[in-house]
C-alpha cells in the first residue's frame, strides 16, 4: 500500500470509528462524536476534491480517472447529508454510502491505488499537499425545507434511496 493510499485509508478508519460512536447507547446520538465526524468528513472530501482528483487529472493530461464522477456524486450526497441536525436515519444512510464509497477508493484496484500509480515520482509532493489541507469551516445545522429538498435530489442523483430519511422533517432530531 502506497503512502497516499495508506494516509487516506487510515482517515477512513478514523471517520468510521467516529460515525460508529455517534449512534451510542439507547438510540441517542453522541453529538460530540458527530461534530468531529462531520468536520473530518468534510476535510477528507476536500483532500480528494481539491488536491487528489485535480492533481491526478492534470497528470493524466486532463482526463479524470473513470470512477471520479461517481465519487463526486457520493461526495455531494455526503456533503448535503451533514447539513441538517443528525437523525438515526441520516446517520444510517451516511454509513451506507460510505460503505460502498470506501470500497471504490481502497484496495489494490481502488482509486487510491490508481492515483498512486499515476502520481509516480511526485507521490511525496502529493502526500504533503493532501496532508496540508486545512480543516473545513462547518456551518451550523440547517433543517430548512430547502435543505431537505436538496438532500433528496442530490442523494437520489448519486443513486441512493431516500425513503427512510426525514426529508419533510417528519422525524425530530435527537
Amino acid at each position: 500500500m502506497g503512502k497516499v493510499q495508506h494516509y487516506l485509508a487510515e482517515d477512513h478508519a478514523r471517520l468510521d470509528h467516529l460515525l460508529q460512536r455517534t449512534l451510542g447507547e439507547q438510540d441517542r446520538i453522541d453529538h460530540q462524536a458527530y461534530r468531529e465526524f462531520r468536520r473530518g468528513l468534510l476535510r477528507h472530501i476536500a483532500m480528494e476534491e481539491k488536491v487528489l482528483f485535480p492533481t491526478v487529472q492534470r497528470l493524466r493530461g486532463g482526463t479524470p480517472l473513470p470512477l471520479t464522477d461517481k465519487l463526486r456524486l457520493d461526495h455531494g450526497a455526503l456533503g448535503t447529508l451533514v447539513m441538517p441536525t443528525p437523525t438515526r436515519a441520516i446517520i444510517e444512510l451516511i454509513r451506507r454510502i460510505l460503505d460502498s464509497h470506501n470500497i471504490l477508493e481502497e484496495g489494490s484496484e481502488g482509486v487510491y491505488a490508481q492515483c498512486e500509480q499515476v502520481a509516480g515520482v511526485v507521490i511525496e509532493d502529493l502526500l504533503r499537499r493532501v496532508q496540508a489541507v486545512s480543516p473545513v469551516s462547518v456551518a451550523a445545522y440547517s433543517d430548512s425545507p430547502a435543505v431537505f429538498a436538496t438532500i433528496r435530489r442530490v442523494v437520489m442523483r448519486a443513486g441512493y434511496p431516500t425513503e427512510s430519511l426525514p426529508l419533510h422533517q417528519m422525524e425530530q432530531p435527537q
